[in-house]
């Protein structure tokens, strides 16, 4: 009777523990973003084309992580980027309707050049950012309707082929006039003309790939998320709306891994990288539209796929938040700038310009002056997913700024996703300020000229605290 009463007990203990122990869930969605034809497409310098074909469609894809205890959020979206009042009010309705904390959603943009502002629009039948907001909580929700028993894996491969530093130094004495009436020692896309007078490539490149995979028990895959740092590539149609080639990644990842597996794919910092050899190594090809973007995307989702294959998911692994508001001052404009603005806008319409863009910086300048408040609050953030860490910015982030939270994480394996949770215009650091060139101008730049160096002290912060 005593034996049987201990096998009982026994028994009764470890379905006890069962019932206690944690159990992993994942739930992915995806929500249809594409904004109607008739608005204007963002990216460029005036003028602007208006959409009139949707070549492919832009999606928010969200997906949910949880631990037992703490759920963490990702959505990433199809758009150029969204400032930070456009994501707070998407996240307030959600923490209203899930009691998920603020602090524990990661929202960003991807940064393809063929999408739309949400700005509301003055037609009140194109207010893009209502719509936004709403298809952005309606896919939370629905990946947290989807919420199953999961496993987790990440690692890394490498693809250094498309990424290329963007902006390059010129040799000793030789400079490059900017449209304030100055002189550079960096440019951005170098033209032919400019590669004599080159002395090489100003800032690195990083050719990893993360990957976060997530798979149901059963081995379904519910999620494939990625990390690249390289911003869109191009060769779209004007007039065409389309997701670049991280939609197309999104697709291809899609495809291989049968429904209704999420593919997103999050943007690294790569404010300073693009996918042009501006070397002269690499022979100039024609392409065809959006070719250059299937072969990124083909490339991008073939080397991910091989990652997956070599991971071991692990069944459970705890999950971890922080963020932080960092006060950053608003950058202004000298009484020279200033000046120098006011003559330009004076200047009549007929007049040729000294710089190609002298006068959309010269209103720039006047409206930096003008610009209120005084300081911006950038949220910094950071995640935990096992030994894995995940910092968040909302800037076009230096590739050099990204490696450096890397090689100083506390987390064996570190990425950083940028335009996170608000648009702060480029993040250069105070070494490419003095080199100049189209990142540091005023008002493609907003914030002051260390800011750089603020941002990754409290990213570093932020990563001691989830770990």
């Amino acid at each position: 009777m005593k034996i049987i009463l201990l096998v009982c007990f026994g028994l009764l203990h470890s379905l006890a523990l069962a019932q206690t122990k944690p159990v992993f869930k994942a739930g992915a969605a995806t929500s249809n973003i594409t904004p109607p034809l008739g608005m204007e497409i963002v990216g460029n310098f005036a003028p602007r084309p208006i959409a009139k074909h949707v070549h492919d469609e832009l999606h928010v894809r969200c997906l949910v992580l949880d631990d037992g205890s703490t759920k963490l959020v990702f959505a990433v979206a199809d758009t150029i980027s969204l400032g930070r009042d456009v994501w707070d009010e998407a996240k307030q309705k959600l923490e209203v309707a899930t009691g998920i904390p603020v602090a524990n959603m990661m929202f960003s943009g991807t940064h393809t050049h063929s999408s739309v502002s949400a700005i509301t629009n003055k037609d009140p039948a194109l207010d893009y950012r209502s719509f936004i907001i709403s298809r952005v909580v309606d896919g939370v929700k629905r990946a947290l309707n989807h919420l199953e028993p999961a496993r987790i894996a990440w690692g890394t491969g490498k693809l250094p082929q498309h990424v290329f530093n963007r902006r390059w130094l010129l040799k000793e004495g030789v400079t490059h006039p900017n449209p304030f009436g100055g002189l550079d020692r960096a440019v951005m896309n170098p033209s032919s003309l400019l590669r004599a007078r080159l002395a090489g490539p100003a800032g690195p490149t990083n050719p990893e790939v993360y990957c976060l995979s997530v798979q149901a028990t059963d081995g379904r895959q519910i999620a494939l998320m990625a990390n690249y740092w390289l911003h869109y590539v191009g060769g779209v149609v004007p007039e065409h709306l389309s997701a670049d080639y991280f939609g197309e990644f999104c697709r291809r990842i899609e495809e291989k891994t049968g429904a209704p597996c999420v593919g997103i794919l999050a943007n690294g910092p790569c404010g300073d990288v693009n996918n042009n050899d501006y070397s002269g190594k690499t022979p100039a090809v024609k392409r065809e539209p959006y070719e250059k973007i299937k072969l990124v995307a083909g490339d991008l989702a073939q080397e991910v796929l091989r990652v997956r294959e070599t991971l071991k998911h692990q069944d459970w692994v705890p999950l971890k938040a922080a963020a932080s508001d960092l006060e950053l001052a608003v950058r202004r404009p000298t009484p020279e700038m200033i000046a120098w603005a006011e003559g330009v806008l004076a200047k009549p319409k007929d007049a040729t310009p000294k710089h190609r863009l002298e006068q959309p910086y010269a209103e720039r300048t006047l409206a930096a002056r003008e610009a209120k408040p005084d300081t911006v609050q950038a949220i910094i953030q950071a995640f935990r997913i096992g030994e894995l860490g995940i910092a968040s910015l909302p800037f076009e982030v230096f590739t050099e700024i990204g490696l450096d939270i890397k090689a100083r994480s506390p987390f064996k394996d570190t990425f950083t996703i940028e335009l996170a949770n608000g648009s702060n215009g480029y993040l250069p650091t105070p070494k490419h300020h003095d080199l100049g060139g189209y990142e540091t101008w005023l008002g493609t730049n907003r914030v002051e000229r260390e800011a750089s160096e603020k941002i990754t002290a409290r990213t570093l912060e932020m990563l001691e605290r989830v770990k």
